[in-house]
């Protein structure tokens, strides 16, 4: 339910000739490791392995023994070398799993002469590399030192890696760290807390609609027409039809067939594709979350907002007072609303109303350096100059609210004010994160709408609509008064940890590597 416009991607950054030399000639050792390996008779990545505990578990089992302690409990443990240290006959290492909470367990293992043997200690000297996943059985202590450790009887390799770990500050610039997700997730924790943080908040999400009676559904990501937003689609070719179809641009249309239907409280998270550019607050492929309830209108809707929201901040600790680049953002108390046109007034310091000529609004841009499309009338020209001038300025949550028709289609005309329609938008911290509408019920309004789009497809403008006759067809048996949603969640996780778009989503899609 949202519309983006997007720059075109920086490209990637090259390494450095050194760094791609020294991982070539490391990762041949490697592979001469693993040729011995199998020239031993052993497997470098065996099916399975005798593994009785995690890290994790072992950590909670044994949270305070003392320096020196010996519990007499044997253990099998797995993780990947993240630190290795070979001393004469005592040998350490430290391995790292990944955590129930992303946080990256860690537990130490000690490798000597006196448990393992002579060429036990040996291999291990000569084969066992940073990065790579090991297996250790043996005893839990705790070192001299206090260190909760496995004091090992024997060892074996569950996974050679044959590529070395990044260093975090020379190999892992932001444009590595996006397209090698794998290496930025085995040495850097804040990217394996951030898939725990948006798999949160995405369960709450989830957990507050379905105790409000909502039921999940899914529905087609290829489809024959687009519809649903304003937006450019991705084309593509289904062969068994021969038939033309594009991957959706929203969830909107066919969620609300489901409502026709009966099922009176609906939603969907899920990815939508839009062939646009990207920058660090778009991408073209994205996640949103879109909800309709029978019986409700937008007013019901900003309570369901606000209420996934505070939930979602509930659920992974962030508080009520949000850090943004624009300011700190209080979730707290009533959330303000403010209308279009009254809002555009206030900071233009005339009045600007739904009669307002194009020809003054395209004044008022130039005024204040705003740019705009000759082509554009005046109810395009008061979004653009409320978007550019006053958005930015709403740092704590808003329901910007009474938009003119050319806003979103599907919306119904607001029920009392000529010439505005019943939608929101949420701004928080200066940056659009959801929308809702009153849906627009009537069918032949809905066929008037859907025209004028599919005539401004026709005359070039690759972001409209197509008239849907299928989607008109359900309206005609009968949609009840309905309120919807339509939340981005990757920008809802980027209020809640402050990052880019491509730092929130695991893989984002990205230009190809030179």
């Amino acid at each position: 339910m949202t519309t983006q416009n997007q720059p075109a991607q920086t490209p990637a950054a090259p390494a450095s000739a050194e760094q791609s030399a020294e991982s070539r000639d490391q990762r041949q050792v490697r592979l001469d490791k693993r040729a011995e390996i199998l020239a031993a008779g052993q497997d470098p990545f065996p099916v399975a392995v005798q593994r009785t505990h995690s890290l994790e578990q072992v950590r909670e089992r044994f949270p305070d023994l003392e320096p020196g302690a010996e519990t007499g409990e044997k253990v099998g443990v797995a993780g990947r070398v993240v630190f290795l240290r070979n001393t004469g006959k005592l040998c350490f290492a430290t391995l790292q799993e990944g955590g129930s909470d992303g946080s990256g367990q860690r537990l130490q293992v000690m490798v000597s002469l006196a448990n393992v043997g002579e060429d036990s200690l040996a291999r291990w000297k000569h084969l066992v590399d940073l990065g790579d996943h090991l297996v250790v059985q043996g005893e839990v202590i705790s070192s001299r030192r206090g260190e909760l450790s496995v004091m090992a009887d024997s060892w074996e390799m569950a996974s050679k890696a044959l590529r070395p770990l990044p260093v975090l500050h020379a190999d892992l610039n932001e444009e590595t760290r996006v397209r090698q997700r794998y290496a930025d997730l085995i040495v850097r924790p804040e990217a394996r807390q951030m898939v725990h943080t948006r798999a949160a908040i995405i369960r709450s999400i989830r957990r507050t609609l379905e105790d409000r009676g909502y039921v999940e559904v899914e529905t087609p990501i290829l489809q024959l027409i687009h519809g649903g937003a304003q937006a450019r689609p991705f084309g593509t070719h289904l062969n068994a039809f021969d038939q033309d179809m594009t991957l959706r641009i929203a969830t909107e249309l066919y969620l609300k067939r489901a409502v026709v239907g009966g099922i009176d409280r609906v939603f969907e998270i899920g990815r939508v594709f839009r062939n646009e550019g990207v920058d660090s607050t778009h991408s073209p492929e994205f996640t949103t979350l879109e909800s309709y309830e029978a019986w409700a209108d937008m007013y019901v809707m900003a309570e369901r907002m606000q209420e996934m929201i505070l939930n979602a901040a509930d659920a992974i600790g962030a508080g009520r007072q949000i850090e943004t680049p624009r300011g700190t953002v209080n979730l707290d108390g009533e959330w303000r609303w403010l209308a279009v046109y009254p809002g555009l007034s206030e900071a233009v310091g005339r009045e600007i109303t739904p009669d307002t000529p194009a020809e003054e609004l395209r004044a008022l841009a130039a005024e204040h350096e705003v740019s705009v499309d000759p082509a554009w009338g005046a109810e395009k020209l008061v979004m653009e100059l409320f978007g550019e001038i006053v958005e930015p300025t709403l740092i704590d949550p808003t329901f910007v609210y009474n938009y003119p028709p050319a806003a979103q289609p599907l919306a119904r005309q607001h029920r009392s004010e000529p010439g505005v329609i019943e939608a929101w938008d949420l701004i928080i911290g200066g940056m659009e994160r959801g929308t809702a509408f009153s849906e627009l019920i009537d069918p032949v309004i809905q066929r008037e709408r859907l025209t004028q789009q599919s005539r401004a497809a026709a005359a070039g403008d690759d972001e409209a609509m197509q008239l849907d006759e299928d989607f008109l067809r359900a309206l005609e048996y009968g949609a009840p008064p309905m309120g919807g949603i339509g939340l981005g969640i990757d920008r809802l996780v980027m209020l809640f940890t402050g990052v880019g778009i491509r730092e929130t989503i695991l893989f984002p899609l990205l230009k190809p590597e030179a």
